[in-house]
């Protein structure tokens, strides 16, 4: 077997190598500019043509990523988008960013990973590199998207260099950002991740190298199994200590005050974002290759998918002492963004508990100061329009059930306003007047 001889490492050292990025949203977005601020010129491949017109005015269409910085990037000519796949072949890296979701019957979806691979297989070249980052399974890299880019004869690890390396964004979390967290890297062989980790370590500030993409893969599970799982218990722990009439928030805050041994996980509405209500039925989906059965993880998974029920009945009981039904009664879901200070509407329980709600027959608003919408699909068969939030009109609804901790809410003139308020996230911790309208769920 030839061995093949990179010159692209010495490119990827003086930042001649062209950079692309396949899928310019949450995780994309933020990977690009961090590779064109480190003085790559990079390309987005977009099949969304609104991201790629943004991308070319320089306006960022992710709340938490400002428009200015993207705006000197591309007037410098370092980032440009496009919908044209062919110009895969003009480019040197390119890193894979697309949505892996779950089918309807809550197994993994890869058919944005392989739309992408077929996509980019005809212009693959001789001494390219391809990134995947998107979560997956294990196995993937090599069992899905190396056939794909293998379709032209040119075989991975002798003609061009394949790797993956697990996504870590955190959207709104003003501690870390795309360039300052350690970034898992794994290779289809050494050479490859010798290459690939060369190309993160130009532009992010800690690279972590693994010895497969395998092992890149199941680390990511990992990570995001280990907060779906505590996530779970305190959410159990919380209907019990509704119970027992105990605040659950002021338990985990006093066990949160032990220096060692325990880390402080809160409960909610149910899981939301990219990656926790999905990531854990990925890797039971995978272990029933090996006739194994992750009692544990689905168990997990189970409470926690069962949430948007819970507050649906606490919210009836909440009407209940007020001599109200549930049927009838009008209703204001105040976030819909799936945690606080975010447009991030990705997989959030706000959209399972408004399907619910007006399942019962509830006449439901919301109110989210980021998320000016709500459109039909993924599940959700309801177009509506965020209400105004005003003292006056506080007192229309029956109940105002609190999805979303939004910092710039005046949970105090909310409670003061409101008939009744069912709070998910604790977001009334610090209301004086009226906390007696305060159901906590």
């Amino acid at each position: 077997m030839r061995v093949m001889v990179s010159p692209l490492l010495e490119r990827i050292r003086r930042r001649d190598a062209k950079v692309g990025v396949v899928g310019m949203g949450y995780v994309g977005l933020p990977l690009g500019m961090a590779f064109a601020d480190a003085g790559f010129t990079v390309t987005g491949l977009d099949v969304d043509t609104r991201k790629v017109e943004n991308i070319g005015k320089g306006v960022s269409y992710i709340k938490h990523i400002p428009s200015e910085p993207l705006k000197e990037l591309t007037s410098k000519g370092k980032l440009k988008a496009t919908t044209d796949f062919a110009k895969a072949r003009e480019l040197d890296c390119i890193i894979i960013c697309v949505p892996t979701p779950l089918t309807a019957s809550r197994e993994p979806d890869m058919s944005y990973i392989i739309k992408t691979g077929e996509a980019l297989s005809p212009h693959v070249r001789p001494g390219q590199l391809f990134i995947l980052e998107s979560t997956t399974y294990p196995g993937t890299t090599d069992e899905v998207l190396k056939p794909l880019l293998e379709k032209t004869g040119l075989k991975a690890g002798v003609d061009f260099h394949l790797a993956f390396s697990p996504e870590r964004e955190d959207p709104g979390n003003k501690n870390f950002n795309t360039k300052t967290i350690p970034k898992i890297v794994g290779g289809y062989t050494p050479a490859c991740l010798e290459v690939a980790q060369a190309l993160y370590s130009s532009a992010l500030k800690e690279t972590v190298a693994v010895s497969s993409t395998r092992v890149a893969e199941l680390a990511k599970l990992l990570e995001n199994i280990y907060r779906c799982v505590n996530i779970a218990m305190v959410n159990e722990m919380k209907m019990l200590c509704d119970r027992m009439n105990i605040d659950v928030w002021e338990v985990i805050n006093a066990a949160a005050t032990k220096p060692f041994g325990f880390q402080a996980f809160y409960p909610g509405p149910g899981l939301g974002g990219h990656c926790i209500p999905i990531d854990p039925f990925y890797l039971t989906w995978k272990a029933r290759e090996y006739e194994f059965h992750t009692k544990f993880i689905e168990l997990a998974g189970e409470v926690n998918t069962q949430m948007p029920y819970y507050v649906v009945t606490r919210t009836m009981e909440a009407l209940n002492k007020n001599k109200k039904t549930l049927n009838g009664a009008k209703v204001l879901c105040l976030g819909a963004a799936y945690k606080k200070d975010i447009d991030d509407m990705r997989e959030s329980p706000s959209l399972r508990i408004i399907t619910l709600l007006k399942e019962k027959g509830a006449q439901v608003d919301y109110h989210d100061p980021y998320v000016p919408r709500l459109e039909e699909g993924h599940g959700f068969h309801y177009s509506m329009t965020s209400v105004p939030l005003h003292p006056e009109t506080l007192c229309d609804y029956d109940a105002v059930v609190i999805l979303t901790d939004h910092s710039n809410i005046d949970y105090n003139m909310v409670v003061k306003q409101s008939q009744c308020v069912v709070d998910t996230r604790n977001a009334c911790k610090n209301v004086g007047p009226g906390r007696e309208k305060v159901t906590k769920a």
